[in-house]
């Protein structure tokens, strides 16, 4: 596949960075969710837990998400409809939705970094403007991190979700930067990687071992398998002439 057409001269004044399977993995953390509903609906709505155990409650999010299409990019909203409508439909105090959706959003902000980040993290933030940008709904102040970030823009905020190029320009724009002057660093190879280079921004592909690279997308600028292997490309100074 041919390279998309980027200029290639312009200096990395700022890296963006996604955060589900870039930062920490999120299949513990989606593991951690179910059992944390399961056990708070156990406790409190007993006809919930029995109506929606596990498999049947991620059954209902799966219809609930496939019910509102236009609210993809939003996820804590279909989180929420999804526990109104355990609720609703098994007979369930529908106040308690509140408080369960806060034992969701507890769970899904508990983390475990990937063992390079957080150091890793440092040293790229010492040397350049950082900001998050994700289609998830991680929220860096609880987790810890935000002072490293200039900012932290979700899907949710801006009203699309990566792919979408405008998600791209506006990080840019908060960041005062030409696209062609920010590296974006995600883990998925459409949403990020290409996502990311039709946006005009260089890619950067950090490799988890979750996704093969597909045939129909042009290689990142970089490939990494580590926040340390790109701290280290920025301290030898940050040319694209050799990938990583």
């Amino acid at each position: 596949m041919p390279a998309y057409n980027r200029p290639v001269n312009l200096p990395i004044r700022a890296i963006t960075f996604d955060l589900d399977d870039t930062l920490w993995p999120f299949a513990p953390i989606g593991d951690r969710i179910e059992t944390a509903l399961q056990d708070w609906f156990i406790e409190h709505s007993p006809r919930t837990a029995a109506r929606f155990p596990v498999a049947e409650m991620r059954a209902l999010r799966d219809r609930v998400f496939a019910e509102f299409p236009q609210h993809a990019h939003d996820l804590g909203l279909l989180r929420r409809l999804s526990i109104e409508r355990a609720l609703q439909e098994s007979g369930g105090d529908p106040q308690l939705a509140h408080a369960a959706y806060d034992t969701f959003f507890c769970a899904r902000n508990r983390v475990d970094f990937y063992p390079d980040a957080l150091a890793g993290l440092q040293r790229i933030a010492a040397q350049r403007p950082i900001a998050a940008l994700t289609n998830g709904n991680a929220d860096l102040s609880i987790i810890g991190i935000a002072d490293l970030f200039r900012f932290q823009l979700a899907a949710r905020e801006y009203g699309a979700a990566k792919p979408d190029a405008g998600f791209f320009h506006e990080a840019c724009r908060r960041l005062d930067c030409a696209p062609a002057e920010v590296l974006h660093v995600g883990d998925h190879p459409h949403m990020d990687v290409r996502g990311a280079a039709q946006a005009g921004l260089r890619s950067c592909w950090i490799d988890r071992g979750d996704h093969t690279w597909p045939d129909d997308v042009p290689a990142a600028d970089l490939h990494i398998t580590t926040l340390t292997a790109l701290a280290d490309w920025l301290d030898a100074g940050a040319t694209f002439e050799n990938h990583i």
